[in-house]
Order: C-alpha cells, then structure tokens, then sequence
C-alpha cells in the first residue's frame, strides 16, 4: 500500500510539473525552486549529504545517506514575483508606428514548482533513486500592447525531467553516482507584427524529448567535515512546432542546448547542534548562443533567438542550529551573477545581479517523518533595458525602446519526508542523519 501511495505521488508531481511555468529563478530560464530544505539556508551546502534525499537533484552521490527502505520526499515551491517594466517605444522617422510609453506592468506570472523525490537501499552501499523536478521555466505576459509589444508580448518555456540514478559507497569516506536525464522541453513565444490592419500577434511554440546525464561524488576527508562534487549536463534538444503568422501557419525546427551545471559544496559540523554550509556553482549559459528558427518546408531562417548569455555563477552560504532533538532552525544569502548583462538584456527576460536572504525550519514529528519549511526574498533592483543600435534584438524598421525593470520575489516552499523501513538500516541515516 505505502509503495502504491508513494508511485501515486511521484505521478502527481510528474502532471504538476508538466504543467508548471514561473518566472526563472536560478538566472536565465533556469529554476533553482527543487527543495524546501536547502531553501532555508539560500541552497547552500545542498551538494552534501542530510537528512534530504532532494540534494540528489545537484549531486546524485548524496543519495548515499538515505536511510533503510523506501524514502520518499515531496517538495512545493509557491513563486510570487513582481517584475515591473517601464520604458519607451520611439519609431524611426517617416514611420507609421506610433510612439507610446505604456507600461508593461508586472510582467512576472506566480507559480507552482513541485519536486519529487525516492529512493531505496539496495545494500548497505548501494541506493537506487529517481527525481521529477521542473530545471527550466519562465513566464512573462506584459500588458497586450504595452510599448515593448513589436520586441516581446510573452513569453513561456516549460520542463519536466525525471532522473533515475544509482549511488555506491565505496567506504566510508567516498561515494559516487552516476544518474539518467529524461527531459520533456518546451518552448511558445508571442510578438507584436505590425500590418496596416492593426498590431496582430506572431507565435512561435515548439517542444522536444532529449536525454542527458547526471553525476557526482561526495567525501568525507574527516569526521564532520564533508566536500560534494555535482555535474548535471546540458539536453539537447531538436524542437518540432510551428510558427503562426498574419500569412499563415508553418511548421519550424529549432535546436537548442541546455546549459550543464558544476556545483561545489561544503558541510562542517562546528558543535553537535550547529553545522554550516556552503556551495558555488558555474553554469554553462555561454552555450546557448543564437538558435535559429527554421521552416520544415525548406530550411529557410524565420527568426533568430538571440541569447548571447555569459557563464552564470551563484555563491551560498548558511547554517543550521538543532534547536532541540525536533526542530532545527537555518538561514542563509547567496549572490547570484546573472548570464544576462546590460548589452544583451531583452524584454522578453531582464534578468539581473540577484541577493538572496532566506530562513527555514525543519520538524521531526516521527522518527521516520519530518517536514520542511523555507523562506527566501530576492533583491535585484532597478534594470536597464536599451534595445537600440547595437544590441542584438535592435530592428532599425521598428525603432528604439529604452527603459527599466525593477523586480523582486517572494518564495515560500514546504516539503514533506517520509521512510518506510527496510532490511538495510543505517542509524546514521535516520532523523537528521549527522
């Protein structure tokens, strides 16, 4: 019956999922939202071993410290951002596009991330898991004919990714993992076109199934200190759809490549109660390049998606404090540097620099149940946005827009973990598994 419930969850989350799309919060398109747990402390230290199997989503070696049996964990993420874009739009001379400064308003949509986890020991050094996570999303939808409309009117990418892995301990100090990455991708963005019967809407949407992989190693040099190495890689996906138009409907192929993700953490236990954490991440974005939209008829370009992006990098750090044998207390920052910089910068995503502050708690209210509780606020500011000669998306027949972002997010995440016995107990890895 237990195992009937956990498959009937983790199905759950694989609809949700599929379903979900926010506003990207890892930099980029990219969605940092997969544990309620590391979400207390900024996600740092989320490379290491703990009570949370969801660490397996950065670094399948961690999956080593799951307990006797089943584990299961269920993650939810609730993302409240506010995006607020102003600017102007000026046509060249002789134009017949009118100027205008309407604002965007809040062009940042809420959203639901729901993560998924599982596992069960093998042996007393193997484990077997899978995760369902959502790793890219993003949804803005400014107002319909706001002064940006011939650059973006929305936009929307989705994912879901389900990763099966296996874990081994080689000793005691050592262990690896090495996982599968199963990733559904999909992509719909709307334009303004002008026509001399008004400002309809040009949409491009396409999606794809790709594969991946997914590894890491975790050592324990000492007692109470632990290193994590993870590695997701990029996807690559070959995207099949169509391009809807004034003139008619085509079908497009479009090609492109997720960025891979290296994440180093640490973990020391400084008392018996109070452990701090830390982790810095690279990721690839410089991959992603300019993919071009290309009709299925005959090759022929439609439309470039100017990317451009710069490496991204994300720096955490935080700690925890066993407030009693129950209920543990952490918090954490990070600083986050965009992949987004002022010369590229779009309406479509003005992503910036962004300060992360968060808090979070954790109860244990059976020996094999807990629940998690995260908070986070993310800063960035106030944003330029300059589309005019010399940035990528500038189109001298429709004119300049210049203006500005000023964006922030609230984030309230919970979890609940669950584990059901098995011959395989490891005391270590019971209740917070320090």
């Amino acid at each position: 019956m237990r195992k009937h419930v956990g498959a009937g969850l983790l199905s759950f989350t694989a609809i949700a999922t599929a379903f979900t799309a926010g506003e990207a919060l890892a930099g980029g398109f990219a969605l940092r939202e997969q544990s309620a747990y590391y979400q207390g402390m900024s996600f740092a230290g989320y490379g290491t071993t703990g009570p949370s199997i969801s660490s397996m989503f950065w670094n399948p070696a961690t999956l080593t410290g799951a307990g006797a049996g089943w584990t299961f964990e269920a993650h939810n993420s609730v993302i409240v951002p506010t995006s607020d874009v102003t600017g102007t739009f000026t046509p060249p001379g002789g134009s017949p596009l009118p100027a205008s400064s309407v604002p965007a308003g809040d062009i940042g949509n809420d959203a639901f991330v729901p993560a998924s986890y599982a596992a069960y020991r093998l042996n007393e050094r193997a484990v077997l898991g899978v995760s369902i996570n959502a790793p890219f999303g993003l949804a803005t939808k400014p107002a319909q004919n706001w002064a940006g409309q011939f650059y973006s009117r929305s936009s929307k990418a989705q994912s879901i990714n389900v990763a099966p892995t296996l874990a081994y301990e080689i000793n005691d100090m050592v262990s690896v993992a090495l996982g599968l990455q199963i990733q559904h991708f999909a992509v719909a963005l709307k334009t303004g076109v002008p026509t001399v019967a008004g400002f309809p809407t040009a949409a491009i949407e396409g999606d794809d199934i790709a594969l991946g992989v997914t590894a890491g190693v975790t050592v324990k040099p000492m007692d109470g200190t632990e290193i994590g190495l993870g590695y997701r890689s990029g996807v690559f996906h070959e995207l099949d759809g169509q391009i809807a138009t004034p003139a008619g409907v085509n079908g497009i192929n479009a090609r492109l490549m997720t960025p891979d993700m290296v994440n180093l953490s640490v973990k020391q236990r400084v008392t018996d109660t109070f452990r701090i954490f830390g982790t810095v991440e690279w990721t690839n974005w410089s991959r992603l390049k300019s993919p071009r939209v290309t009709l299925q008829a005959n090759g022929a370009t439609v439309q470039t998606l100017h990317f451009n992006y710069r490496d991204g990098w994300f720096f955490a750090l935080g700690g925890e404090y066993d407030f009693n044998e129950d209920l543990t207390l952490r918090a954490g920052i990070a600083y986050e540097l965009s992949p987004v910089t002022d010369d590229i910068r779009s309406t479509r995503l003005p992503d910036n620099d962004r300060l992360w502050l968060s808090a979070g708690a954790s109860y244990q209210v059976l020996e094999n149940l807990a629940l998690d509780l995260g908070y986070t606020y993310i800063h960035t500011g106030d944003t330029p946005i300059n589309i005019g000669p010399g940035h990528q998306d500038y189109n001298p027949a429709l004119g300049t827009f210049i203006g500005s972002a000023d964006a922030n997010v609230n984030i309230v995440s919970a979890s609940l973990r669950y584990r059901w016995g098995g011959p395989h107990d490891r005391p270590e890895a019971n209740g917070r598994g320090y």
